[in-house]
């Protein structure tokens, strides 16, 4: 909860602007890791204010791996884990960092950003809890491509249509989507196909889901990569203006028999007002673990009755022995 916190914090403070080129795993995700091990180690805020300028200074990501299908998404959050934990141990030895690694002249924000916001890292600190804000992900893909997904899922669903009966889709979003989403048209690999627009709308249209065997199956299977090269991104204003505080999904779909329909949904399938139900939740810790073979079903079913009974325990231990 504190590495959350922490956080989500941190990727506030630095805005948008820094979203544009930084990817935000790698470098508020680092503060993130530093909190979390920090917290743990039960560090002193003298020694967790060292921590964070020993985190702040290593941490760093950029969005140009979507270009070229690289493997650096994977690399920014083992190097955000691990650079956080060795901030952290580095601080509990006594090892400084930089006071105002957020703020400072010539701090994260000085460098990384153009809107950054102090009032954002202590926006009601201790009454206001952020985890509770954050989102399950339904479609094993990019966060940006779900309103769209789910908005079109609307459309197909109401009026009962196939993906051979659409002939266009306009996908109607917010600047930070085209921002990440926009560079890719042509994936050449599962992990790019995450990243295309095209490819999710496309998987969700023909297979019904978007789910991490989808994508290893299909996501160039020739009637999804046709699906795509239907799909097109878009700009909306009143998407843009609500974003991120609300992830707003609205499409646009030209059928071949010529109709134009509409589909929007204001809170998409595992944001907290439309949270993944427990057995949703259950089900996809479960393909998630199966899926090469992470962890037993007999263990995950062991792990997720105790995490149903938290709440009760008058003390938490180990949940891995």
């Amino acid at each position: 909860m504190a590495g959350y916190e922490v956080g989500i914090r941190v990727g506030e403070f630095l805005g948008r602007s820094h979203y544009k080129i930084f990817h935000t795993t790698a470098t508020a995700g680092t503060l993130a890791a530093a909190a979390a091990v920090g917290h743990l180690l039960r560090l002193s805020p003298e020694q967790m204010l060292h921590a964070f300028g020993s985190a702040g200074t290593q941490s760093g990501g950029l969005w140009e791996f979507l270009r070229d299908a690289a493997d650096s998404k994977q690399l920014h959050t083992a190097h955000a884990a691990g650079a956080g934990l060795t901030a952290a141990y580095l601080a509990q030895g006594g090892f400084t960092g930089a006071r105002r690694i957020l703020e400072g002249p010539q701090g994260m924000a000085a460098g990384m950003s153009t809107d950054a916001d102090p009032k954002k890292l202590v926006d009601r600190l201790g009454t206001r809890w952020a985890l509770a804000e954050t989102s399950f992900k339904f479609h094993a893909s990019c966060r940006h491509t779900h309103p769209a997904a789910d908005a079109l899922q609307q459309v197909l669903q109401t009026h009962g249509l196939k993906a051979s009966d659409v002939q266009r889709v306009t996908a109607l979003v917010h600047q930070g989507a085209i921002d990440v989403l926009g560079p890719v048209t042509d994936p050449q690999t599962v992990h790019q196909g995450k990243f295309s627009m095209g490819t999710v709308l496309g998987l969700v249209a023909v297979l019904k889901h978007a789910g991490l065997a989808e994508f290893d199956a299909s996501y160039k299977a020739a009637e999804v990569v046709d699906f795509r090269d239907k799909v097109v991104m878009e700009l909306d204003p009143e998407v843009d203006a609500a974003y991120p505080a609300q992830w707003i999904g609205k499409v646009r779909v030209q059928t071949t028999d010529g109709r134009t329909l509409h589909g929007r949904v204001d809170e998409p399938k595992g944001d907290p007002g439309n949270t993944l139900s427990r057995p949703e939740l259950e089900d996809k810790a479960l393909r998630l673990a199966l899926y090469h073979q992470g962890a037993s079903e007999l263990e995950m079913r062991k792990i997720i009755a105790r995490i149903w009974e938290m709440a009760t325990l008058p003390r938490v231990s180990l949940f891995f022995s």
